[in-house]
């Protein structure tokens, strides 16, 4: 006679056994949320059926699929959203500085670089010597410029006078360059520490909330499974 007792179902108040019923205090809390939302009446201390159980357990899980995808298409905009707004893909500062380059700025790098090398400290030596030579060996009756070379050292004035000028140029140029490179440098290291944390966030999310999710779901299709599998044995 016990077994034939009848309970109410909170749901569908129809009187059941207490095979066919589930006491509410063992109902999950994820569960109980959307039965409160249809029945504000619900209780802890009654009981609630098999059959509306499990349709508030197919709602629960039709939800969390239906906020699944408006995250995931959320995320999707931003996504987009981000791709169009932000350019990923770092410029070249030295294409775009050379290409606000006077001609004269060009001239005075080009110069700077040559000035700078081995070749022109061989062509110089070389011309250097020549000027001795031709002054003290071949043109002894009548040099243009016999010892103590008065012209070769005002000439080498005059080149230095130039030289310095257009070379000091060509450094402070290459100084704005730096400085672009070291701005580059900072905003990428702002953009890389966005990322990583936006990454935290996501995967802080996926961790939390989704792994959460994903279990309530899996627990609720295992106790449907089994249910069904009660009834068909």
């Amino acid at each position: 006679m016990v077994d034939q007792e009848t309970f109410p179902c909170q749901i569908c108040r129809g009187q059941k056994t207490k095979n066919d019923l589930i006491p509410a205090e063992l109902v999950p809390a994820s569960i109980v949320d959307i039965i409160t939302k249809e029945y504000p009446a619900w209780s802890s201390e009654g009981y609630i059926c098999q059959t509306d159980l499990n349709r508030f357990r197919i709602q629960y899980v039709r939800d969390e699929v239906e906020k699944e995808k408006n995250a995931y298409a959320l995320l999707q905009g931003t996504v987009n959203n981000d791709m169009k707004v932000e350019d990923h893909l770092p410029k070249n500062e030295n294409v775009e500085y050379e290409k606000g380059m006077t001609f004269g700025e060009r001239l005075s790098d080009t110069f700077a670089d040559f000035a700078g090398s081995w070749i022109f400290l061989g062509v110089f030596t070389g011309l250097l010597f020549l000027w001795v030579f031709l002054n003290s060996f071949i043109l002894v009756s009548r040099p243009y410029d016999p010892y103590p070379y008065i012209l070769l050292n005002l000439v080498l004035s005059i080149i230095a006078a130039v030289q310095a000028p257009i070379i000091i140029m060509s450094q402070n140029r290459q100084e704005v360059r730096d400085r672009l490179h070291a701005e580059r440098d900072f905003q990428v290291s702002i953009h890389t520490d966005s990322e990583i944390h936006r990454l935290h966030k996501k995967i802080d999310y996926l961790m939390t909330n989704q792994g959460h999710n994903l279990l309530e779901i899996q627990n609720i299709q295992l106790e449907l499974i089994e249910e069904l599998l009660r009834k068909t044995a």
